[in-house]
């Protein structure tokens, strides 16, 4: 079995229990997304001013940024109790209607990957949404009856990383949609000095920085780079993480100075070398990394379309000049061996 990329911003087991102690529990807590945390600042207060529930609010983005924290973030600043569940996890319109009943006024009931939701689902959402009052149809065939139930005001937030495939009339229920973009280098360093504290490794600001240089603008993959840093200087250095320690520990762990991983790189190395720099179909690249094609386009293609390494064509994705730069190779000369980044 493969394993998995280091910079992948998929939440792993691990990341979800000690991201329950990193994440911020206030508005003044929360690092970066200005613009975000003002918007949000003014929903907040307007509600509280008028003792009403905040309305419905969208967050969309890649993973990794935040989009739970934020919802958190909401209802510790209403001061009202915060319920989370998952798309997938609501399989039902029974599912639904056990979390949504139990709701208290003000709460804030928090559905990751929205865009999953069975239709079904979504159907009972749709009322509860726009006019508190959930719809139970009890029986079937011709012995059925619906029964309308009321509900207490409540705010739900969703999260997706992929908003085109929520359906538009439950789009349309929200008051506000927000996307969550990437982060810059100097809140990154803010983010993993705040973690290292929380953690008690001992950082520079210098290491902080080589950090936040390799984290793909992602929170998520910040603190999980930190822990593997800190792994290396507690067991290879003094346990101090400076700006020599970081680099170090990230060349072990096969992080380039680009913040590319060793799966980014095989398929940079896939397009030039094994298929002439392009165009290459995705379900073909992904076969010859090794990865099912949902992995290589969610996980891996994001950065390096952004970082201009690649380009989607509508023959297939093609390899820049710059990743030809990045791999160390000329237009008509052959990949170097894989490894040779990090020398």
């Amino acid at each position: 079995m493969r394993e998995e990329g280091l910079l992948t911003a998929a939440a792993s087991p691990e990341d979800e229990a000690i991201e329950a102690g990193l994440r911020p529990r206030r508005m003044e807590e929360f690092i970066g997304q200005s613009a975000l945390k003002e918007r949000l600042a003014i929903l907040i207060e307007a509600a509280r001013g008028r003792d009403e529930a905040v309305d419905h609010v969208l967050f969309s983005g890649p993973p990794g940024l935040g989009k739970t924290s934020l919802a958190s973030i909401l209802a510790a600043e209403m001061g009202a109790q915060f319920r989370g569940t998952s798309g997938p996890a609501l399989d039902r319109p029974g599912d639904l209607a056990a979390v949504i009943t139990n709701l208290e006024a003000g709460d804030v009931l928090f559905i990751d990957e929205i865009h999953r939701l069975p239709r079904q689902v979504e159907e009972v959402l749709y009322p509860a949404m726009e006019d508190f009052q959930l719809d139970i149809v009890v029986g079937k065939g011709p012995a059925a009856r619906s029964i309308k139930i009321d509900l207490p005001p409540f705010t739900l937030v969703g999260a997706t990383t992929r908003v085109g495939r929520v359906a538009p009339p439950l789009r349309d229920r929200f008051g506000y949609v927000a996307r969550i973009d990437y982060y810059g280098r100097d809140d990154l360093a803010l983010i993993v000095d705040r973690s290292g504290r929380i953690l008690e490794v001992d950082i520079t600001d210098g290491g902080a920085g080589v950090i936040a240089e390799r984290s793909r603008g992602t929170p998520r993959v910040a603190n999980r780079l930190l822990r593997r840093v800190r792994d290396y200087a507690e067991v290879r250095a003094s346990g101090r993480v400076d700006e020599e320690v970081a680099d170090k520990a990230l060349k072990v762990f096969e992080v380039d100075a680009k913040g590319l991983d060793k799966i980014d790189r095989a398929i940079l190395e896939s397009v030039v070398e094994k298929f002439g720099g392009g165009p290459v179909g995705l379900s073909t690249l992904a076969i010859a990394v090794g990865e099912d094609p949902e992995t290589v386009e969610d996980a891996y293609e994001p950065f390096l379309l952004q970082e201009g390494y690649l380009q989607r064509t509508p023959r297939g994705r093609v390899a820049t000049e710059r990743a030809y730069e990045h791999l160390g190779v000329h237009r008509d000369q052959p990949t170097p061996p894989q490894g040779s980044l990090l020398d």
